[in-house]
């Protein structure tokens, strides 16, 4: 399970270190950093898919990402006696994601190019790895790294706790996770990349009239739903066959009391809901917004592939505030399975998980994100060569 999660320099996310536990609700009011929090976690995700550079392109490069602030408060800047400006740097510009378990920890540090006059390429702009580690356990050390890069240089340490050089000239786009996992010399890399592929992602799943979850589709084995819910009915079989049938019987009970789901099975599979008092059963292209999205969370979060970490952003959309308990029962049953992150504005989700949760409560303070009432936990950044 992940303990500790950190990001510095990342939009409104200056520098930011949350405690984790098995379920983790993060809130806070509009524009306080819940969806620059959830973005963070999806950029941790693709360094291990090797795409992390891409999606920062997406959302217009590494110079709109970065945090907007000045490198630190003063006192002064604090209690509003001077104006917030900028001041020398002491650092050099850098956007830092990490996060640490009890069995290991990874942090990568990107930053900007070294400009050369003339450009020599017309990619000369793309931000760069400047450095990554991976340690064992919670906090970096010089004892507890595992493997380590600085620039374009990786090195490992092998069985005896030598360091080897396992690469000289890695490229300043490509991450050591990608690149130096290997199942022989750097076994403890391959682990953690393939546990940060299987973290999983679910962003405002469609509901709308088009979306794909209400047409019939091809069935084929579905042990993990897709981001878009479109093999709905094919992984509700799934989990019919080889995962918890009773559970998702009881999950669908709890929230409509006395109905039930069948797939039709076929070339193109069906899903229908049989409700107390209806002749017929329901297809999904009758249902409600949020009927249909209850299902597909119950689909996610029932998956007979569970992974390590599951993210949540806003499950709550289309949901009336009496299914929210409900909601919070089966998120509370997920976690004895998955580590959950669930991003929330919807007091009534929140109160509902209770004590079940460590609530992250979000605020702004002159264009920082910070966290209420939360104790920083300990936490080192690898550092440049």
């Amino acid at each position: 399970m992940i303990t500790k999660l950190a990001i510095a320099g990342y939009r409104s996310l200056r520098d930011l270190v949350l405690p984790l536990d098995a379920i983790n609700v993060v809130t806070g009011p509009n524009g306080s950093g819940k969806s620059s929090l959830y973005r963070a976690l999806a950029l941790l995700a693709d360094i291990a898919h090797g795409r992390v550079l891409q999606s920062l392109a997406v959302e217009g490069g590494l110079s709109s990402t970065l945090w907007a602030g000045p490198e630190a408060f003063s006192r002064g800047m604090k209690t509003g006696e001077d104006p917030i400006q900028g001041t020398r740097r002491k650092n050099p510009i850098s956007l830092r994601l990490g996060f640490a378990g009890g069995d290991f920890g990874y942090a990568i540090d990107l930053g900007l190019p070294v400009q050369s006059k003339p450009p020599v390429s017309a990619f000369d702009r793309d931000p760069v790895i400047k450095a990554e580690s991976l340690w064992s356990g919670e906090l970096l050390g010089r004892a507890s790294v595992i493997a380590e890069r600085n620039g374009p240089s990786v090195r490992i340490r092998n069985e005896s706790g030598a360091w080897v050089q396992v690469m000289a000239q890695l490229a300043p786009f490509d991450s050591m996770m990608t690149h130096c996992s290997d199942p022989k010399s750097a076994l403890e890399l391959l682990l953690v990349r393939e546990e940060m592929r299987g973290w999983r992602f679910y962003d405002h799943l469609r509901t709308d009239r088009d979306a794909p979850a209400r047409k019939p589709q091809v069935g084929v084995h579905t042990p993990v739903l897709s981001s878009d819910g479109a093999d709905l009915a094919a992984a509700v079989q799934t989990i019919r066959e080889i995962g918890d049938s009773d559970a998702l019987d009881e999950v669908i009970a709890d929230a409509f009391p006395g109905a039930s789901l069948e797939v039709r099975p076929g070339d193109y599979f069906e899903l229908l809901l049989r409700q107390h008092g209806l002749l017929r059963p329901l297809a999904t292209s009758e249902l409600s917004d949020g009927t249909l999205r209850y299902l597909l969370l119950s689909a996610a979060l029932l998956s007979p592939r569970p992974p390590k970490l599951m993210i949540l952003n806003e499950p709550e959309t289309s949901l009336h505030v009496d299914l929210l308990p409900a909601l919070a029962r089966l998120i509370t049953r997920a976690s004895r399975r998955s580590q959950l992150i669930v991003v929330s504005h919807a007091a009534p989700l929140v109160n509902a998980l209770g004590d079940d949760c460590n609530r992250v409560i979000l605020a702004k303070e002159l264009g920082e994100t910070i966290a209420q009432d939360v104790e920083r936990p300990s936490w080192a950044w690898p550092s440049r060569s």
